[in-house]
């Protein structure tokens, strides 16, 4: 019983120092982008943060042109910068770029560009009526015709007699 707590505690131990161990030695470099909001319609504003940046940098992405990083003061060497989204950028994920320290450091698939939304007209974006809907329409018409002249003569035959 001895040896299974000693093993649990032990293994606690561990993970504990393996979590910690990465932050203590980050230090300086940068980390930790984020990109607020991270779906963007063309030409709005975005607000990017990041850790381990304490004395700024710049970012720049397909999406935006280069824009600076300004120091925040707090516990983890924040920096932060705002970027307007280009009203020609394709609408898709796009990657961040920062150039903080000495160091680059690349956020994959950062934030997402919205495009425009075709709307008001729904499915009837199309300029007349296509051969489908004309053999379609010509079947319904000769349908009600053939159905009214048998209801039509079955009524007469029916007054006759």
């Amino acid at each position: 019983m001895r040896n299974s707590r000693a093993l649990a505690v032990s293994a606690a131990v561990a993970a504990v120092v393996g979590v910690a161990a990465p932050a203590a030695v980050a230090g300086n470099t940068p980390s930790n982008i984020v990109a607020l909001p991270s779906v963007i319609a063309r030409g709005g504003q975005m607000t990017v943060t990041v850790d381990g940046c304490p004395r700024g940098g710049t970012m720049n992405s397909d999406a935006f042109r280069t824009a600076t990083l300004v120091p925040v003061n707090g516990a983890n060497q924040t920096s932060r910068g705002y970027a307007t989204i280009d009203t020609n950028a394709r609408p898709g994920t796009y990657d961040i770029f920062v150039h903080c320290s000495g160091r680059r450091l690349i956020r994959p698939n950062a934030f997402t560009v919205i495009g425009g939304v075709r709307g008001g007209l729904g499915g009837s974006t199309s300029t007349g009526a296509t051969p489908t809907d004309m053999a379609i329409g010509g079947g319904l018409v000769a349908t009600a015709v053939i159905g009214g002249g048998v209801f039509w003569m079955r009524r007469r035959s029916e007054k006759r007699l």
